[in-house]
């Protein structure tokens, strides 16, 4: 089914099929060293446990560009206890988390992530009525961070010790987007 549409992009939610390709790219040193590490090569089966088993409430999706799949994203409501870990307790808002990678190291470095982080805010922000998008790269990670400044996401709290990342806990950076209704 597809999650939405817009230009050359197509997010739509995973189906069996897709196993084959997460298995692939989550098997890639070159995307491990951004999502999930180097040293937490997925076989078929840690796919179908963090991608097909979970029962929550993630909604995981494929990305396609141009009809080919080459990515992976995936978009949730901020829950009470990340609401509270990001400091957002007081926050009387629709608040949507985002993760993504792609994962065809060839399109890379070619403007489609930020094409598909920009399509997911506006698909969250117009269908979803999203007043804030967050997501928490890696502080060392400035490819990621770039892109997502390019769509328009602020730094606005350092996660220190956040994320198991090869072998270390990293430093994350907690990033919004903040929607501004008309007035």
């Amino acid at each position: 089914m597809n999650v939405f549409r817009k230009n050359d992009i197509t997010v739509r939610q995973l189906n069996r099929d897709d196993e084959r390709h997460l298995v692939r790219w989550l098997s890639d040193p070159a995307v491990l060293q951004y999502y999930e590490g180097r040293d937490r090569p997925h076989d078929a089966q840690m796919v179908r446990e963090h991608f097909y088993d979970e029962q929550d409430e993630i909604i995981r999706c494929m990305v396609e560009y141009r009809e080919r799949p080459i990515g992976y994203i995936q978009y949730y409501v901020l829950e009470e206890d990340e609401r509270h870990e990001y400091g957002y307790d007081d926050v009387d808002e629709i608040i949507y988390g985002t993760d993504q990678f792609i994962g065809e190291p060839d399109y890379w470095n070619k403007g489609i992530g930020s094409l598909l982080v920009q399509s997911m805010v506006a698909f969250l922000v117009g269908q979803k009525k999203a007043q804030r998008v967050v997501m928490d790269p890696q502080a060392w990670n400035a490819r990621a961070i770039h892109c997502y400044e390019k769509c328009g996401f602020l730094k606005v709290k350092l996660l220190k010790a956040h994320e198991w990342h090869e072998g270390e806990m990293r430093d994350c950076w907690l990033m919004e987007y903040r929607h501004s209704s008309p007035t």
